[in-house]
């Protein structure tokens, strides 16, 4: 029986992918050990997400309670399968900018190390497996911020006559720019993945997505932008914009569109490919849009406060542009709206979030 090792895999992406390989046969591996919990707090906790897992799949599912900065249990993992694994997703990460200024070495070791640790592992027992990698956009810094942008009623949009008007796509430098922490660790592991594929010959990619979001996140003030402002909408929770009066603008990817983006690359792998990835212009908003959104489907107001400092590093305005991914993949394509995810985030969240 062939393997995958899903990395992160009661979060969010990964519980999906866990569902994704399970259902086409797979046995996985998955290593979590809760650290989001660490994070931020009992909320954004994913252990009710790991029991669910093995609840629904049983044998076909082995969690292992790892932390992926050590890099001898990682190795024994991953050792212990070899050859048979054929798939690795690595979707474990800490994720926020200002947990990692709080923290640098914690954020550089998981995010940089851990991948390191992961890569390594996977060069000597199962160099043949493809490698997918979530990173982010925020590999890019706020280089997007220098962009020709245009003050509207709810937005900030780009000038229509710019090359990006469309998203912005990996041409993009990641030099001289602020990246915050997190997004030097993030970029540190993603070149790391490029280069094991260049260098080694290994068929990994790396994916510098914006938003993600799905039913199963564990959304946060800190980290899970429309999860966690479903949940403040429907539950009553205060919620909190920092800077760009409410105006900047995310594309939001669906987690079950992301998974199935690797199932494009596992059938067809490249090494050393990068993409970026996103929603696009299918399902880009503004914070003002979003809170609009969220408050006509829930059916109340959404308590909210304005704090005029924006998170250094933040992005005014990120829609990716996902043209080089669909040329390569072209069986990959996208039609949820903002409003089609923040319906489903509603209905599946609310049993969760009232208990």
């Amino acid at each position: 029986m062939s393997v995958a090792l899903v990395t992160g895999s009661a979060g969010l992406i990964g519980s999906e992918t866990v569902d994704s390989c399970v259902a086409r046969g797979y046995d996985v591996v998955g290593i979590d050990n809760d650290m989001r919990r660490q994070f931020f707090g009992d909320d954004a906790s994913t252990a009710w997400q790991r029991a669910d897992l093995s609840r629904r799949h049983g044998a076909a599912y082995c969690h292992e309670d790892l932390d992926i900065r050590d890099a001898a249990r990682v190795a024994q993992v991953v050792g212990r399968y070899g050859s048979r694994l054929r798939l690795v997703v690595h979707a474990a990460a800490q994720p926020s900018h200002d947990w990692a200024a709080r923290e640098p070495f914690t954020d550089f070791g998981v995010n940089a190390v851990g991948t390191l640790n992961l890569l390594e592992a996977c060069r000597q027992h199962c160099p043949d497996a493809v490698f997918i990698f979530t990173s982010t956009n925020k590999v890019y810094g706020d280089t997007p911020n220098a962009l020709p942008l245009v003050e509207q009623e709810t937005r900030w949009e780009i000038d229509p006559s710019h090359p990006f008007a469309s998203g912005i796509d990996e041409s993009m430098s990641i030099d001289t720019t602020k990246h915050s922490l997190f997004g030097v660790s993030k970029a540190a592991a993603d070149l790391m993945v490029q280069e094991y594929g260049r260098y080694f010959g290994m068929k990994t990619t790396a994916l510098r997505a914006g938003c993600l979001t799905g039913p199963a996140h564990s959304g946060t003030e800190l980290h899970g932008f429309l999860a966690y402002l479903m949940k403040c909408a429907a539950t009553g929770q205060p919620y909190r914009i920092f800077g760009y009066e409410g105006k900047q603008v995310r594309d939001n990817l669906h987690s079950d569109d992301l998974v199935r983006a690797f199932s494009e690359i596992y059938r067809d792998p490249r090494c050393g490919e990068v993409y970026n990835i996103g929603g696009g212009r299918v399902s880009d908003c503004s914070m003002l849009e979003a809170i609009d959104l969220c408050e006509r489907i829930a059916d109340r107001r959404l308590i909210w406060s304005y704090e005029p400092t924006a998170r250094s590093g933040d992005h005014i305005w990120w829609v990716s542009d996902t043209r080089k991914f669909q040329s390569h993949y072209p069986g990959w394509t996208l039609d949820r709206s903002v409003e089609d995810i923040l319906r489903q985030l509603y209905a599946e969240g609310m049993e969760r979030w009232e208990s």
